[in-house]
């Protein structure tokens, strides 16, 4: 019933992204305000919003070994689906990629740049001084958005079951949306930690459904780095498993430069097809280990 949970809640989710409906973050900011207010000099204290992840996730964890072991145990699995329908999806940027590619097609890097700064985080933005680095930016920022919306959370679900997904999930939200900035470096390596393996797995997932020698050149040297952060090896996964210099803006410009303002969609395109198929490719390990036994 768990791999009957991931794929619907896949697919819901999916259906709600593409129509930018129920924002994953707007509970986790609704519930950091109290952490809005802290005395003078304890800004960098984590507790507090470690305590407000802590709480629901023992909740949830209490009350799903409660519905097990009880006669509702047919309930844990609609409420694993509805809780984990909350958790994923990363609504808004079908849109704005749309709108980026388009201006990216006239020649407008103006537009392109206005039209997706808003999912950049402002340190990335002053590092997008050049349409090739901007494209890079982007999606380096599309590919972990991804990564840790869905990738992360279903194999966290997977792993350790819906009270883990909470926890991995609220963690991803503070070190993006807890008031106090001082706070959030402290959460940033508790999500990089969470997210070391399952990074690793999504890279070889790149090798097995993009182009498996150019993954193996580039890509699997990084796989073993282990200071390298999620992003960074997503990145270069995806770049040694994608054909046609769709991660490498400078060459492509250089070896087709009348092709140039197609790149933009182009690239996207490669990289949303990369990320479906290496999807496709958990889904079918995770069957293979249903049949097995291994999994519920």
């Amino acid at each position: 019933m768990t791999f009957v949970v991931v794929l619907l809640a896949y697919m819901v989710r999916r259906a709600l992204d593409s129509r930018e409906r129920l924002d994953p973050d707007n509970p986790w900011r609704a519930l950091f305000r109290s952490g809005a207010r802290v005395p003078s000099g304890r800004e960098a204290r984590r507790w507090p919003g470690i305590l407000l992840v802590l709480v629901p996730t023992l909740v949830l964890l209490v009350l799903s070994h409660w519905l097990r072991d009880s006669s509702w145990y047919a309930l844990t699995y609609p409420l694993d689906l509805l809780i984990l329908i909350l958790l994923l999806g990363a609504p808004g940027w079908s849109g704005r990629l749309q709108a980026y590619a388009e201006a990216w097609q006239r020649g407008d890097m103006a537009a392109a740049r206005h039209h997706v700064k808003d999912c950049l985080k402002e340190r990335e933005r002053g590092q997008a001084n050049s349409p090739s680095e901007l494209h890079l930016t982007l999606a380096r920022r599309f590919m972990t958005t991804m990564f840790e919306r869905y990738f992360l959370l279903l194999f966290w679900y997977v792993v350790g079951g819906i009270a883990v997904a909470i926890l991995v999930r609220g963690t991803l939200a503070l070190r993006d949306h807890w008031p106090q900035g001082a706070a959030r470096p402290g959460f940033g390596r508790a999500a990089d930690l969470l997210a070391w393996l399952p990074a690793r797995l999504l890279s070889l997932s790149f090798g097995l459904a993009g182009d498996l020698a150019g993954w193996l050149s580039r890509g699997r040297p990084i796989l073993v780095s282990l200071r390298s952060r999620p992003e960074e090896v997503l990145l270069q996964s995806a770049d040694g498993a994608l054909t046609g210099y769709a991660l490498d803006p400078k060459r492509f410009e250089r070896l087709h430069p009348d092709q140039w303002l197609t790149f933009g969609d182009n690239s996207l395109t490669a990289i949303r097809n990369l990320l479906n198929r290496s999807l496709l490719v958990w889904i079918c390990v995770f069957a293979l280990l249903v049949i097995a036994g291994f999994s519920r």
